[in-house]
């Protein structure tokens, strides 16, 4: 999931009540592996993320990055409106071999205790909430001192590239979707934590490929807002019968690297 400027991030806003998630959360599960090793070794680093931390994972969906909070020893809360992706969460919680507290509720209106947490993620979600509501709650149930992390890991489509024909074949099933394109940057979200009271407030990005097979990129994208989330059953088989065409066709290698983009921004309660 990208956005490209203000545009796209109005229509996330606005097509985020015809999304469910829930419907992709086998796919979902599977395929959307999350963010890499590097962007918690990053707040391991700088200390934002620590053992021992209270930590809440705001659309956590199925706890990609609430459950690599709690590998690195942190007690963590996963927090999403989707029931289903929480439960695959669960279980993939189990095969790691880590807890992880799941509750059902919005980012917008948590129902934590104020100043009960020493840091808040959100990851890839934050252009899905009504973000001016949701980082004024994130700082009302911060710990002075704490951090909200707000982190992208998207991919990047370059002229030509695996990506880009599949943002195109998207389009052309779902002229609605309008999220492609992106530069995997999000300068927004550091406007949004100012707004907010926040402090300290600093960003990083890095790039990187990440590895796929064909069977997993088609899972994942059957995973995304644009397809599984929003297209209806038989849509998304012709759509993904398609991509498998076009990858075995243009983009034969098997498994292939990804080019991806990590962002991090991240701000300090006062």
């Amino acid at each position: 999931m990208t956005e490209k400027n203000a545009l796209p991030l109005e229509h996330a806003r606005q097509m985020g009540h015809k999304i469910d998630f829930g419907k992709t959360a086998s796919d979902y599960a599977r395929f959307r592996a999350g963010f890499p090793d590097a962007f918690f070794d990053r707040l391991g680093a700088l200390g934002v993320v620590a053992p021992g931390m209270r930590a809440l994972d705001l659309g956590t969906g199925t706890g990609t990055v609430a459950r690599g909070l709690a590998m690195r020893g942190l007690e963590v809360t996963g927090l999403d409106k989707s029931k289903e992706l929480m439960e695959a969460a669960q279980a993939l919680d189990r095969e790691a071999g880590v807890t992880v507290r799941y509750v059902v509720g919005a980012a917008e209106d948590t129902g934590m205790s104020a100043r009960s947490f020493d840091v808040i993620t959100a990851g890839q979600c934050w252009h899905w909430f009504d973000r001016a509501k949701a980082a004024a709650e994130a700082r009302r149930i911060l710990k002075s001192g704490g951090h909200l992390v707000i982190g992208n890991f998207d991919w990047i489509p370059l002229p030509g590239n695996m990506v880009d024909a599949t943002e195109k074949l998207i389009e052309s099933y779902n002229p609605d979707w309008k999220l492609g394109g992106g530069l995997g940057a999000h300068p927004y979200v550091l406007r949004d934590m100012g707004i907010a009271g926040f402090r300290d407030l600093e960003s990083c990005s890095f790039d990187l490929d990440a590895p796929y097979t064909h069977e997993a990129w088609r899972g994942r994208i059957r995973a995304s807002a644009g397809v599984g989330a929003a297209m209806a059953p038989e849509r998304v088989a012709k759509f993904d019968a398609e991509l498998a065409a076009v990858l075995k066709e243009r983009f034969p290698a098997d498994p292939m690297g990804v080019p991806h983009r990590v962002f991090i921004a991240i701000g300090t309660a006062p």
